[in-house]
């Protein structure tokens, strides 16, 4: 799910030059982080990664931790649902802060706000159903009309939903709110699977998987929108995530494999950890200048 035609999501790596850039002039081109722009030009700055294997990596391994992360946190923090639901949503926040005043795509800063945005959304997903009782097929329901609003206002006021464009204040707006919807979305719907269908933790994650790669071959096959393969494949990766962490930390009783929250937790931020500082260092989720990307219908 790396590559295609010039106006997908999906895209092939190339080698990279440095954090890109492109003038907001009808013929605009991209040029390298302190290379001199006409003054008459003003540059504008891409806040996402390029879509390669790594981003799929790190997808997951975020969703994970949304998962684990937040019943750890609900189990030690001492907070209660809510109050763990406050906390982080007020780091969330501070972390978004520095996001949107970053320029360009900085992973240290990127990769953070989707892991904190998992396990709010998870947070968030929670509350509605066991604090306040409400149904999971409500939640589905409504998280799902919610992102479809998200996405019509996005492509009605800049016609374009591609990743590969978010490069104003209102279009990073827009993007994160798809985000956290997303990870809500996939929570609610992911939980509501597993109970309707009962399959275990690792039977769930199979059927999420092959899900996933159903969108793939039908994007690859069929000519399925990219922007819309990508976007369905980012939810799906939400309970595939959260299927793969109840399976490895819940107990060996209940069908896990017995790690526990705070291990499996661990054990995937160091991983997360990890690709960040290998792409920070790497560069190698920066678009090339010849993939500045079209906008996607």
């Amino acid at each position: 799910m790396i590559h295609g035609g010039s106006q997908d999501v999906f895209r092939r790596p190339v080698p990279r030059l440095g954090n890109m850039a492109y003038e907001t002039s009808e013929n605009s081109v991209l040029e390298e982080v302190g290379q001199a722009a006409p003054s008459r030009h003003r540059l504008r700055w891409n806040k996402a990664p390029e879509v390669t294997v790594s981003f799929w990596v790190i997808k997951v391994l975020c969703t994970t931790v949304g998962e684990t992360a937040a019943g750890l946190l609900n189990e030690k923090a001492g907070l209660g649902l809510t109050g763990v639901s406050l906390l982080m949503s007020a780091l969330l926040t501070v972390v978004l802060v520095v996001q949107f005043r970053t320029k360009g795509y900085r992973p240290g800063v990127y990769w953070p706000a989707v892991a904190l945005i998992s396990v709010v959304g998870t947070l968030v997903s929670d509350n509605l159903t066991d604090n306040m009782g409400v149904a999971l097929e409500t939640t589905t329901t409504v998280f799902a009309i919610a992102l479809v609003i998200v996405f019509a206002l996005w492509y009605g006021t800049e016609r374009t939903l591609s990743i590969h464009h978010i490069d104003t204040t209102r279009r990073e707006v827009f993007y994160w709110l798809a985000v956290l919807f997303t990870f809500a979305l996939g929570t609610s719907a992911g939980d509501l699977v597993a109970a309707e269908i009962n399959l275990g933790y690792w039977v769930s994650a199979v059927l999420f998987a092959a899900a996933i790669a159903a969108i793939a071959l039908a994007w690859f096959s069929l000519d399925l929108n990219a922007g819309w393969s990508f976007w369905i494949a980012y939810i799906l990766t939400r309970p595939l995530g959260a299927s793969v962490g109840d399976y490895l930390s819940q107990p060996t009783g209940d069908g896990g494999l017995g790690l526990g929250t705070v291990i499996t937790s661990g054990l995937f931020l160091a991983v997360i950890l990890g690709l960040v500082v290998y792409l920070s260092v790497t560069r190698k989720d920066i678009a090339a200048p010849e993939q500045a990307g079209a906008p996607v219908a």
